[in-house]
């Protein structure tokens, strides 16, 4: 097994395995990133995020995306953890192990307060490997999302104001 920085002609790897995570997670059809798209945000001017992947004799079998964030309560950077998936004919040879601690030495080498991910409530198999890992769950914590329909609306001002920004 061996480790590698993803590169632009790893973009139709990465997709693939972003769609077969989708598959694992229940809503392949939320899984819309083009080639395009993944290759702004992992390679263009204005990159985004970082990608490893994960071979067994030169077949890629998983991967790990992940970006930085920031924290003002630690004043340092965070890495989170965007997706970590392994094939499921790939699995119990320690390759989310070996992604897992390449993050966190990417995390080390970049003065990182913070590991960061979610994880779904049913994926117990996720769970498990992230408590015995250390991980903490963070309750009392709400994730929120807003979708880009959302986005659109609270930038123009169709939510109800009673603040006006300048």
């Amino acid at each position: 097994m061996t480790l590698r920085a993803a590169t632009d002609a790893d973009i139709p790897i990465v997709i693939a395995l972003v769609r077969d995570l989708a598959e694992y997670e229940r809503d392949p059809a939320a899984a819309i990133a083009t080639p395009e798209l993944m290759r702004e945000a992992l390679f263009g001017d204005r990159g985004v995020a970082y990608a490893v992947i994960a071979e067994m004799d030169g077949d890629a079998v998983g991967f790990a995306l992940y970006f930085f964030n920031f924290s003002t309560w630690t004043g340092r950077p965070g890495l989170y953890l965007e997706d970590l998936y392994v094939r499921p004919r790939a699995r119990g040879r320690g390759i989310g192990l070996a992604l897992f601690r390449h993050l966190a030495r990417v995390a080390i080498e970049r003065g990182c307060g913070r590991l960061e991910l979610t994880v779904l409530d049913w994926n117990v198999d996720a769970i498990g490997f992230y408590k015995k890992l250390g991980g903490v769950a963070m309750d009392g914590w709400t994730v929120y999302r807003f979708a880009p329909d959302a986005i659109a609306a609270i930038a123009v001002g169709d939510r109800d104001e009673k603040v006006e920004l300048t």
